[in-house]
């Protein structure tokens, strides 16, 4: 038995899985597998399905392809030239929430897997890790299933994750780390009073205003082996104050970090919450700082598993990716505890978007690299 990786991707877009709800996709996904002989499990945490799936001996590598049912919201309807959950091919394009980000990918993978066991069983295992809440918090998904299947001694040797990283032509990129993200709110409460008397006021404004120049003027670092400098961004500064001879009594401010792997999140924020005290002195309010991590860098540094990675593009594609770490944050932030992760994918210029797509061939080239990949991989570990 093989699976037609476009009429499965259809199959899968055809469920509208908005995050949080599944909308009956990883029904559809954790049939197919069954059907191939895969022993599945549905890990729900929360109101999210997850599902991880696995083929082969315990004591074989266990090479692992993760990956999201869940998709962002359409939008407005009437921007899409289809149904965004119709699942149409026009014009060699296949259109829908979730073609290029990324049902298309786990589409790909299952055609591809389909095709290396009807050649015979597995030379090692072959596992899905798939969640229903990458789009949304993610806080029930990829990561509380990490966490499950580290504390019961699961081996999984490698893992390759679907997400959309190719920028203009399938496999012209391979992520291999990303950087960490840093979201953190520094609320300052003075005292308010007449804009004529302000030595009976405590103006929370300029103290913020001085500690959020100092942040933001500050250099984090010149970068990183593979990475970019990182960057700290004020979003928001809010005082809500709409009379013109009030002093407000509170101001706040957001930011956020992305930081390469010079450092880590706790000590940013030990070096935020240094900040804040520094301007804490000598004013008679109160600051507080609220910081949130969202993922720390990582990098899985080029050697035997990246080049079988890199080398399958090469040897369907022609072309040799680009090694990358660019980008927001993804999944691969959870699965890197577990074991080392790449990402390669389909393109993802228009995921997110009206009309998000991708085109049948980019879906079967991926499809053949991944094909070639698994191969490679068991030829190696």
């Amino acid at each position: 038995m093989t699976v037609n990786a476009l009429s499965f991707a259809q199959d899968l877009i055809r469920r509208p899985s908005v995050t949080p709800h599944d909308a009956g996709a990883m029904d559809v996904l954790q049939g197919a597998l069954a059907a191939l002989g895969f022993e599945c499990r549905r890990m729900k945490f929360g109101e999210i399905e997850n599902l991880y799936a696995r083929i082969g001996s315990q004591n074989a590598p266990n090479l692992c392809f993760a990956g999201h049912t869940d998709v962002v919201p359409p939008g407005d309807l009437a921007g899409w030239r289809h149904d965004p959950f119709g699942a149409v091919v026009e014009d060699g394009l296949l259109i829908g929430r979730g073609a290029a980000d990324m049902k298309g990918s786990i589409a790909a993978w299952v055609a591809a897997v389909s095709r290396i066991l009807a050649a015979g069983p597995p030379v090692g295992a072959l596992s899905f890790l798939i969640t229903g809440d990458e789009e949304g918090v993610a806080v029930d998904g990829t990561g509380p299933v990490v966490e499950a299947l580290m504390a019961e001694g699961e081996r999984v040797d490698h893992c390759v994750l679907g997400e959309p990283t190719s920028l203009a032509l399938v496999g012209d990129q391979l992520k291999i780390g990303r950087r960490g993200s840093l979201n953190a709110v520094i609320s300052v409460e003075g005292r308010q009073g007449h804009v004529a008397y302000p030595h009976l006021a405590a103006n929370p404004i300029p103290v913020l205003i001085k500690l959020l120049d100092r942040v933001q003027s500050h250099v984090l670092d010149e970068g990183y082996p593979r990475f970019p400098p990182s960057n700290l961004e004020v979003t928001t500064i809010d005082v809500a104050n709409p009379a013109t001879n009030v002093i407000p009594a509170k101001a706040s401010a957001r930011l956020n970090i992305r930081f390469n792997p010079a450092h880590d999140g706790e000590s940013l924020i030990a070096w935020l919450t240094q900040e804040v005290q520094l301007a804490q002195k000598d004013f008679p309010g109160k600051i507080e700082l609220m910081p949130a991590l969202t993922g720390n860098a990582f990098i899985t540094e080029p050697g035997d598993f990246v080049e079988v990675c890199s080398s399958a593009v090469s040897d369907v594609l022609g072309r040799t990716p680009e090694l990358a770490t660019t980008g927001g944050i993804s999944d691969a932030r959870f699965i890197r505890k577990l074991c080392p992760v790449v990402e390669l994918g389909l393109v993802g210029a228009s995921m997110h978007m009206i009309d998000e797509h991708a085109p049948v061939a980019d879906i079967e080239a991926l499809s053949a690299v991944y094909e070639r990949l698994i191969e490679r991989y068991f030829a190696v570990f």
